[in-house]
């Protein structure tokens, strides 16, 4: 357990364009199913969120995604990256 303090006035941080790679590893890792299960509307979610943060290959593996996606999932993904950033 960590026990002890930071020091806010010289911490450096977080690049913003770490948060579009955070994005597109969560799209891999629902679209791999690295966790068990493939979930296409939740890596079209994250993919959908790198790329408009800036990740140009999140645009084609969305895409890849879509295709083997219903009308409705894709709309249900969409909704999905719309309350995400509403919420953030």
């Amino acid at each position: 357990m960590f026990q002890g303090t930071f020091d806010l006035e010289t911490a450096t941080p977080i690049d913003a364009s770490a948060l579009s790679d955070v994005l597109f590893e969560r799209g891999i890792y629902w679209a791999s199913g690295r966790s068990g299960l493939v979930d296409l509307v939740a890596a079209h979610k994250w993919f959908n969120l790198a790329a408009l943060k800036g990740r140009k290959d999140a645009v084609a593996l969305r895409q890849e995604v879509a295709g083997q996606m219903s009308d409705a999932e894709i709309s249900a993904a969409q909704r999905e990256a719309r309350a995400w950033v509403s919420a953030h």
